[in-house]
């Protein structure tokens, strides 16, 4: 839960721009607000200016341009031992000669923290993390789970307003890291820290996040809350970057009324949502999503639209079905369909009629 909105300004950039040789920015103009106990994730692909953004933010890189406030205060020039910032790593980061208590105790003795103290908050955050029974165990001798339990931990260990996470479960398998996707969640929630997530994982960021921040070539493509950003993208990266994504290319023919008619390749009209297209004669990519399109018309409102289809693969995923069709002259039209009771086998080669609601279908730009 947002204690307060990004509005209040808790982390804020301003204009900031980095760049490593003097010329090529990396980041570009960023502009971005963060609220007081707000989950905000930078999310992109490799390169995109996320973790230069988030190592700005800790202090272990320099803006080139710009300004960075914490709290009210620049820390342009406060160096990343006193910014009273948490970090948490993908490769963990503990000390293998300490033990896990001493891993724990490290940035409270830092801090001048005495002993009673320093104990009683280490004992606080191993049982935040349900590793309680471990503070006298080296981190060698720990899953790849745990030691990044005991990372957390020592990221919350002395009770920082702000925590940084860069790609922090990465490095764990896929059902120990959806684990430790809900056991953070909460956290967040019961503590009311604000944090910063770096991850080019978009279901990661969807699970977690109040806010995303979509981030490529340096630049915030979108920012929005996790439904939003699915549901409505504001251009074709966001779109075919945030889950699957069928795109159909075309040419605006006409746009009034809220909709836009468009014309696909090999000539069939369809209606769909104008987004960042204009005008006539537009070049235009229609995204429409794998779970909105229907194979049964009669589930569809009576302004669907309905097209042809030929079935080229239909695969068993346990929970749903995904079937590739032949669309528009596209081969890699998706369906994912719910595994119920009932639910027909497509076979190759089958000849179907699919069809969608208008409003699911967005005009974007052509990447």
């Amino acid at each position: 839960m947002v204690a307060s909105t990004q509005d209040d300004g808790f982390v804020v950039f301003e204009h900031v721009q980095k760049s490593y040789d003097g010329e090529t920015l990396v980041v570009k103009d960023l502009n971005l607000t963060i609220g007081q106990g707000e989950f905000l994730t930078m999310l992109g692909p490799s390169g995109s200016g996320k973790t230069t953004c988030l190592m700005m933010l800790a202090g272990f890189e320099t803006a080139t341009h710009g300004e960075i406030r914490l709290d009210g205060r620049p820390i342009n020039t406060v160096p990343p031992h006193k910014r009273g910032i948490g970090m948490v790593f993908q490769n963990y980061a503990l000390f293998p000669h300490m033990t896990v208590g001493e891993n724990l105790s490290f940035p409270l003795e830092v801090r001048g923290m005495s002993k009673s103290d320093r104990e009683r908050k280490i004992k606080r955050a191993l049982d935040m993390v349900q590793m309680g029974a471990f503070a006298n165990r080296r981190p060698a001798q720990l899953s790849g789970g745990q030691q990044q339990r005991i990372a957390l931990a020592r990221a919350l260990v002395f009770d920082p307003q702000l925590v940084l996470m860069d790609e922090p479960l990465g490095a764990l398998d896929k059902q120990l890291r959806e684990h430790m996707q809900f056991e953070i969640k909460h956290l967040h929630e019961s503590l009311g820290i604000t944090v910063v997530y770096v991850t080019h994982d978009q279901g990661e960021a969807l699970t977690m996040s109040d806010r995303i921040a979509v981030f490529n070539d340096g630049r915030i493509q979108q920012l929005a809350p996790p439904s939003e950003l699915y549901e409505r993208p504001k251009n074709s990266f966001v779109a075919s970057f945030i889950g699957e994504n069928n795109r159909l290319p075309g040419t605006v023919e006409e746009i009034a009324d809220g909709r836009a008619l468009v014309r696909l390749e090999t000539g069939e009209l369809i209606d769909a949502t104008p987004v960042n297209v204009a005008r006539k004669g537009q070049q235009t990519l229609v995204s429409i999503r794998p779970e909105r399109v229907e194979f049964k018309p009669e589930m569809l409102p009576p302004n669907a639209h309905l097209i042809d289809a030929e079935v080229l693969e239909f695969i068993y995923m346990g929970d749903i079905f995904r079937t590739r069709l032949r669309v528009a002259g596209s081969e890699d039209f998706v369906i994912k369909c719910r595994n119920t009771l009932g639910q027909r086998v497509m076979q190759p080669g089958e000849k179907v009629r699919i069809g969608w609601a208008p409003q699911d279908a967005r005009a974007l730009d052509p990447l």
